[in-house]
């Protein structure tokens, strides 16, 4: 089949060439009769080769880089890609049977995601070039790894960007229900078809290795989820509590407590800004507080309100936190930078007049890699930090 040539400006080709993997639209200087969905060759405005890449024609991110070289993207060229993925993950299977298999960008695998829970994966395809090739990552898949099933959580606002519908689902296999993890000895729930993501969050797995090895005393856990942390930590404590707005968060943290049998955790429904704020003026005083918000920053234009109730939280957790006391505190919002966010600690450490210091910093799990040339791949970062005063 004939592949269609796009045409970028100088500015995308040279974004290319250093290592990003996205050409916006604004950068594509003749699209031709490309459909959506279609791989293309992309050349400069000298028709020189910059690379092969998918094509949308309605988001903003027109092309998606798969290599800069002349090479046939075919079904083996797929097959390899996946290969390499999961190679770059070995060893993680001893130490948990939940991971990301695939990082889409993190692994030159644009705008695919595949999770693994067990012997049930699960399948984003988050643009129009990846979703016309989503029978194909099926079949390999299937042949790569013999799943169970496969799901896919394509019930993400992303895809409206790309014009693609939301839907959750089987593709191939029985539905898998609600299945049973294990993260370093930790037992968890996850339900691949109704939970949150693809059916937990996966990348603060090496996080909470990380905080159960500095935790101690009488311990917080504010957006507990579904107990992750708390459960993570709790043998290292002499108790543990966890708060989570949402009802059904609460009711699974609860279930993931009575089936690792931890009795020294209990766990809250609550606002956590209230519930901060009350603990706070109770006098209360932890050893241990662990921050994991949803992301407050979900765009450019909401940096300063989401920097403002980053602030908020950990000056309060600052306040509460005993002399010789850790605050684990994370950010999953991309645009929440950690020079910014290293900054608002240190503001808040400022203003609740409390010396502290800066233990660890920290990223998502290696599941998800950072690709060098895309800072989009890295979102997620975590502090650790020790009141010394």
């Amino acid at each position: 089949m004939e592949i269609k040539t796009i045409s970028v400006t100088r500015r995308g080709a040279e974004r290319a060439r250093a290592g990003h993997l996205w050409i916006y639209r604004s950068d594509v200087s003749e699209a031709g009769k490309a459909p959506g969905g279609a791989l293309v060759s992309v050349r400069d405005a000298h028709g020189r080769f910059v690379g092969r890449a998918l094509y949308s024609d309605r988001s903003e991110i027109a092309l998606r880089l798969l290599t800069l070289r002349e090479e046939t993207i075919d079904r083996e060229w797929w097959r390899a890609r996946l290969r390499a993925a999961a190679g770059r993950r070995k060893g993680i299977e001893c130490e948990a049977d939940a991971y990301r298999l695939v990082y889409s960008e993190g692994d030159l695998l644009p705008s695919l995601i595949v999770d693994r829970y067990g012997d049930c994966l699960v399948v984003q395809t988050l643009s129009q070039g990846t979703e016309s090739l989503k029978e194909m990552f099926v079949e390999l898949l299937v042949e790569e790894f013999a799943p169970r099933s496969i799901v896919e959580r394509n019930d993400v606002r992303v895809r409206a960007l790309e014009g693609l519908e939301m839907r959750a689902g089987m593709l191939h296999g029985d539905a898998p229900g609600v299945l049973e993890i294990v993260q370093h000895g930790v037992r968890f729930l996850a339900a691949p078809l109704g939970g949150q993501k693809t059916g937990a969050f996966l990348d603060q797995r090496e996080n909470h290795v990380a905080a159960r090895s500095y935790a101690h005393g009488r311990a917080l856990d504010c957006f507990t989820f579904n107990g992750a942390f708390a459960l993570h930590i709790a043998p290292a404590c002499e108790s543990v509590t966890g708060l989570d707005i949402s009802a059904e968060a609460i009711a699974a943290s609860r279930h993931n407590a009575e089936l690792n049998g931890a009795a020294n955790v209990e766990f809250r429904e609550a606002n956590v800004f209230d519930a901060l704020r009350e603990l706070e003026s109770a006098g209360e005083r932890f050893d241990t507080i662990i921050l994991d918000p949803p992301a407050f920053a979900k765009n450019r234009a909401s940096v300063r309100a989401a920097a403002r109730g980053y602030k908020e939280i950990n000056l309060r957790a600052l306040k509460m936190l005993a002399t010789g006391g850790v605050l684990i505190t994370c950010t999953c919002s991309y645009h929440m930078t950690g020079p910014l966010f290293q900054e608002l600690i240190a503001e808040a450490a400022s203003d609740a007049h409390r010396r502290v210091q800066l233990v660890e910093r920290r990223i998502q799990s290696r599941d998800h890699p950072v690709l060098v040339g895309v800072p989009e791949t890295l979102y997620l970062k975590c502090l650790i930090v020790r009141a010394i005063e």
